[in-house]
């Protein structure tokens, strides 16, 4: 997934807190995906904007893994990956898009990736930026929807 969307709604504290906690477990393992940031700024960051923390916990109640990738060099905003091994389970047998979704005569899924990106307040991993992530020595997910 690409840069966080912001101002969803708003987590209650136990919930913000349980989530920063996975995300430092997260940035804190996997340290090749963000050289040179640290936990403190981003964590100071995202507890400024209740969107982001909102779209981040939707990302990992679908079974995502979202985690730092870099920092937009422009605005200083930390862009965040959905960095799991496969396409989480609530996220696969999706269309693209509504197009996609309409045009099934059968078997039509109940939502498609665009649509699920956009209730979560996230952007889709462009092919451009899957460059980008395959870079971070990480494999790109299985089941991807498209």
């Amino acid at each position: 997934m690409n840069k966080v969307a912001s101002n969803k709604t708003k987590l209650s504290s136990q919930q913000r807190d349980e989530l920063l906690k996975i995300l430092k477990n997260r940035f804190e393992k996997n340290k090749n995906r963000h050289k040179g940031i640290e936990w403190n700024k981003v964590e100071e960051k995202l507890m400024a904007d209740p969107g982001k923390l909102w779209s981040l916990n939707e990302m990992e109640i679908s079974g995502g893994e979202p985690d730092i990738i870099g920092q937009d060099k422009k605005t200083g905003e930390y862009i965040f990956y959905d960095c799991s091994a496969e396409s989480p389970k609530g996220r696969r047998s999706i269309c693209y898009d509504h197009e996609a979704l309409e045009s099934r005569k059968e078997h039509k899924p109940e939502n498609s990736a665009v649509e699920m990106a956009a209730d979560m307040g996230i952007e889709l991993l462009t092919e451009e930026n899957t460059g980008n992530y395959n870079n971070l020595e990480t494999s790109i997910p299985k089941h991807q929807a498209g």
